[in-house]
């Protein structure tokens, strides 16, 4: 975010996914908006979070681990 201010830019919305077997994590959604909104000062409005299984498929599938992405539209402020 220091970058992202210093480069004159602001943050319009943030929309992600985390790709995940087990847990299930939708519960803890919430939570994880209100946490990146706060650490990144910006409106939770603007913050997406999205939970997917990859259908038993690849590393994600097999439970050996989790995927996340996630895109940022800035705003030149």
């Amino acid at each position: 975010m220091e970058k992202i201010k210093e480069e004159g830019y602001t943050v319009g919305n943030i929309d992600s996914v985390i790709a995940l077997q087990q847990p299930k994590i939708k519960d803890q959604i919430p939570e994880m908006i209100r946490t990146l909104a706060t650490v990144m000062e910006v409106d939770e409005k603007i913050v997406s979070i999205k939970a997917t299984t990859t259908e038993k498929l690849g590393f994600v599938g097999r439970e050996e681990g989790i995927e996340a992405y996630a895109v940022v539209l800035l705003h030149r402020a």
